[in-house]
């Protein structure tokens, strides 16, 4: 695994950019990110171009030795541009404008502006496609942040619009399948069919999940329109993307399709601090973040990423600017998340960013060096780590385990339809996750419907949507399987399936589900140290499935139906914990009982231990 960093050259007098290379290169970084967000400096005035110091800036880094990866700026248009053709701007779900003064002002159906980033991604691919110093591309930054992948313009409602009819084919099959029947909600043309914001009460659940895919095709084809660019004009380097921590607002097994490389932006404690964590965990893990945060968005977008080829396009090293609270990291955290990194398998961890800037939204966010050029803590700690990944050499490739299958269309279906506050596929999938690396199991994300060929275990755990190749997949494998709730409950237009649920899980499951309920907190059901809270869901009478976990007052919270267990229960707590253990247990994994804040991850070569409070980990030849 190779080391880099974020570097904005634009931010700096041209007289220190080879001190930064050299420094760049004293610390064991080998790889810098340039040029996402330097549209403006690129392209002061529309079609007068300044090349002249981003050529200084790539001739600099490469004389001192280092790679380059280019950003296409697309996510920051400038201001002339947008004054050019206002109505690009996205539309938020009131209808109000989002306006220039940040970034990511910008509507992904807009065919003005589709036609500009195509035009300013050719410019540089044009300039430095060919250059020695530039290995790899990124594409745009971030889609999504700020939650900018849905817009409910007029433009998005057009392309919507196109988007249904080719779907449906015919509005009478839109109906049909959307069951718009009910409300009087039928429509006699696409032509009539509006946004699904701005209703009087919530829109056609149907109506909502298209409009999820639709903005998730829209990234795709934004994106897709860059790399076919690149790939023409830049051969044989390596394109990838950087995507958030806990985001779900487009489908990244699409993504990874179209990328040779998946990253993500990891910040351990920012994410801490602004997810769903307890008041008690983020206390705790308040200088070193959940034990399974970073591990998680890892295997997930090593999962999404063809050919499991991915990266850490930006490391956090420091406080940052943009959580309600924003502690500094425990000494040695840095070396610990660059290193577990590793573990995981990734190509490159890039720190950002090298220096801390004087100036706007982001001066509080820490670099490897702080405002003044001098190093911060993190850099010395980046330097420790590139010494003992040159120790390690080869990591090996990782041990299979336990396979969870995800399905973004599952956690925008719980957010359409949540049907009890919080009820999460998501964080269901996270629950999941961690239960399995308390048990000091490895644990690979895979796309509904692949093979699942090699896995002890398997997991589904709330996956409403069960497609045919998803049933073969699991009756297939040999794998013993875990069953999470709302599994198999709905089709692809959001409709009951006519045997309800689990669906096409029916026969292999044992049992139909008759009745769902959501429990409101205090509403639990005791068992034997665990407690069913949150959901429950009631078999209908005579099934095949045999009860296995029992309340005390004789409500069930699992089934059993040969290698198959049903979890009626929301996947969490004491009774996810003792499912999971059971079903290790039945697999034949090497699992073990590691306490709270430890974690191990095994491949062909070493195995990991890591424990993030104490910031210390070891690494064991197999």
């Amino acid at each position: 695994m190779e080391l880099g960093v974020c570097y904005y050259p634009e931010h700096w007098p041209q007289e220190r950019w080879a001190v930064d290379a050299q420094m760049m290169r004293d610390a064991g970084l080998s790889q810098v990110r340039i040029g996402e967000f330097a549209w403006s400096r690129i392209e002061p005035e529309s079609g007068k171009v300044a090349w002249d110091w981003l050529d200084q800036a790539v001739e600099t880094l490469h004389a001192a030795g280092l790679k380059v990866i280019m950003g296409t700026p697309t996510a920051t248009p400038p201001k002339w541009l947008v004054d050019h053709m206002p109505d690009m701007v996205a539309l938020d779900r009131n209808g109000k404008a989002r306006g220039f003064g940040s970034r990511r002002h910008y509507c992904f159906s807009h065919k003005g502006y589709k036609a500009e980033a195509a035009r300013i991604t050719r410019a540089v691919a044009e300039r430095y496609g060919d250059h020695p110093a530039i290995t790899a591309w990124q594409t745009d930054n971030e889609y999504g942040c700020h939650d900018t992948v849905q817009s409910f313009s007029p433009a998005a409602r057009d392309a919507f619009r196109k988007w249904l009819e080719a779907r449906y084919k015919t509005v009478e099959a839109l109906n049909a399948a959307w069951g718009n029947v009910f409300w009087s909600m039928e429509y006699r043309s696409f032509e009539e069919i509006e946004l699904p914001n701005l209703t009087v009460t919530e829109a056609n659940p149907a109506h909502w999940l298209a409009f999820r895919r639709f903005s998730s095709d829209q990234v795709m084809a934004f994106n897709r329109a860059q790399v076919d660019i690149l790939r023409e004009l830049s051969p044989g380097r390596a394109i990838t993307h950087n995507a958030m921590g806990f985001y779900t607002g487009y489908d990244h097994f699409d993504l990874g399709e179209d990328l040779d490389v998946l990253g993500w932006d990891s910040y351990p404690l920012g994410f801490l601090e602004m997810f769903r964590f307890s008041d008690e965990e983020k206390t705790s893990f308040a200088r070193c973040s959940h034990p399974d945060i970073a591990a998680f968005h890892h295997d997930l977008y090593r999962g999404c990423a063809k050919d499991g080829r991915w990266s850490v396009l930006e490391q956090q090293p420091g406080p940052v600017n943009w959580a309600r609270h924003n502690p500094a990291p425990l000494a040695g955290m840095v070396k610990l998340w660059t290193l577990e990194a590793a573990a995981h398998g990734a190509e490159l961890v890039s720190y950002f960013r090298w220096r801390q800037f004087t100036h706007a939204q982001e001066q509080m966010h820490a670099g490897l060096l702080r405002p003044d050029g001098e190093p911060a803590p993190a850099l010395g700690e980046a330097r420790q780590a590139a010494d003992m990944l040159e120790e390690l050499g080869d990591i090996g490739a990782p041990v299979k385990h336990v396979a969870i299958v995800f399905d973004y269309a599952a956690e925008w279906m719980t957010q359409i339809q949540p049907q009890g506050e919080g009820l999460s596929a998501l964080w269901a999938a996270f629950d999941c996750y961690s239960a399995m690396r308390r048990l000091g199991l490895n644990v690979d994300f895979v796309k509904p419907g692949v093979s699942l060929t090699g896995y002890a275990l398997v997991i589904l755990p709330c996956n409403p949507i069960v497609t045919l190749e998803l049933a073969e997949a699991l009756e297939h494998s040999q794998a013993q399987i875990i069953i999470g709730p709302r599994t198999g409950s709905r089709d692809a237009d959001f409709a009951f399936p006519p045997e309800l649920a689990p669906g096409a899980l029916t026969e292999l499951c044992g049992l139909t589900v008759a009745l769902s309920e959501s429990l409101r907190p205090g509403l639990e059901n005791e068992g034997d140290g665990w407690a069913i809270a949150r959901w429950l869901d009631h078999a209908e009478a005579g099934h095949a499935a045999e009860a296995e976990l029992v309340a005390k007052d004789g409500t069930l919270a699992s089934f059993r139906h040969g290698r198959v267990r049903t979890l009626a229960t929301w996947p969490q707590g004491a009774v996810l914990e003792t499912l999971v253990a059971r079903a290790a247990r039945d697999a034949g994994l090497p699992y073990e009982q590691l306490n709270g804040h430890k974690r191990r991850r095994t491949t062909s070569r070493y195995v990991f231990d890591f424990d993030c409070p104490a910031t210390q980990f070891t690494v064991s030849p197999v």
